[in-house]
């Protein structure tokens, strides 16, 4: 079964008697290089974990690389065509339900999986929530996230892979280069996708170190890194100012003003004058290490 033929996708939803749903972005590839190529970026071995499964595409060929195939699928509507298009994929479990609501952890943990990867062909509507999200779990708990790989809207993948001083780079930018190290890997034609969306698409990484990159001084303990990207949005806000307006008016009511953001750029070596996407991740990190211990948490 070609399952990247738009007949025979047709012809297996309408014997299933399933149609397109829009509202959860339902695109199907039809392509049949692209599946392959995200299969194999992932290292061979581990647990796959696989957001949205369409109709199996993906799903098949992780089968073939992965010990173990997880999947979170929320549309309960696709369970007779993946009971027929996986039916001698052994290693391959669903588990229904929003990945945005699925205790990940409990899931993993059950399963004894102690290392993982996940791969994913993401809703347009949903890919930036749902990566900020794995990116937040990876630096959490006693399961071990190793890469993140993800097709996504083009423009997506350009904000989560850009460097500072471009237009793309933002706070996904500073999150990604946080807690991952981002790559672009290859571009994906809108015409690869029955029915074709309008915007092209693109294939990312996001490798996680097995140690956090990143630590926190400051006086604020578990609460560092809410607090540390609640400098990098508000910075990002308005990124046509000076950084040091929208984050002294985020934070006046903690007893930081403009003057403070002022001296505190220049300690690390910047312009007072900077705007938000001349700061790497590193000195947004300088940045909020030396204003951090004067932030009185409300």
């Amino acid at each position: 079964m070609k399952l990247t033929n738009i007949t025979v996708i047709k012809e297996l939803m309408s014997r299933h008697g399933v149609s397109f749903t829009k509202s959860l972005g339902q695109n199907f590839l039809i392509n049949p290089s692209v599946c392959p190529k995200m299969a194999g970026v992932k290292t061979s071995g581990r647990v796959a974990v696989e957001i949205g499964a369409g109709i199996g595409v993906l799903t098949r060929e992780l089968s073939k690389t992965a010990d173990k195939v997880i999947v979170i699928e929320i549309d309960e509507s696709l369970k007779p065509i993946l009971a027929e298009t996986l039916a001698d994929c052994g290693n391959v479990e669903i588990i229904w339900g929003d990945v945005l609501e699925v205790d990940l952890h409990k899931v993993l943990e059950e399963r004894k999986a102690e290392r993982f990867d996940i791969c994913a062909n993401l809703p347009y509507y949903a890919a930036t929530h749902i990566i900020m999200k794995l990116l937040e779990f990876s630096a959490q708990g006693s399961v071990c996230l190793n890469s993140i790989t993800v097709m996504v809207q083009h423009e997506v993948a350009q904000r989560f892979t850009a460097l500072p001083g471009s237009k793309q780079y933002g706070i996904v930018s500073v999150a990604a280069r946080f807690y991952s190290e981002p790559e672009m890997l290859f571009k994906v034609s809108r015409g690869s996708f029955f029915p074709a969306p309008n915007v092209d698409s693109a294939v990312i990484r996001l490798n996680i170190p097995p140690q956090k990159k990143y630590s926190l001084s400051g006086e604020h303990g578990e609460n560092q890194d809410k607090q540390f990207f609640r400098l990098v949005k508000s910075a990002f806000s308005e990124r046509r100012k000076q950084l040091c307006n929208p984050v002294s008016k985020e934070f006046i009511l903690c007893g930081i003003g403009k003057e403070d953001v002022r001296h505190a750029l220049e300690a690390i070596g910047k312009n007072p004058a900077s705007r938000a996407e001349e700061l790497s991740v590193e000195e947004f990190i300088n940045l909020y290490e030396n204003i951090s211990n004067r932030i009185i948490v409300r």
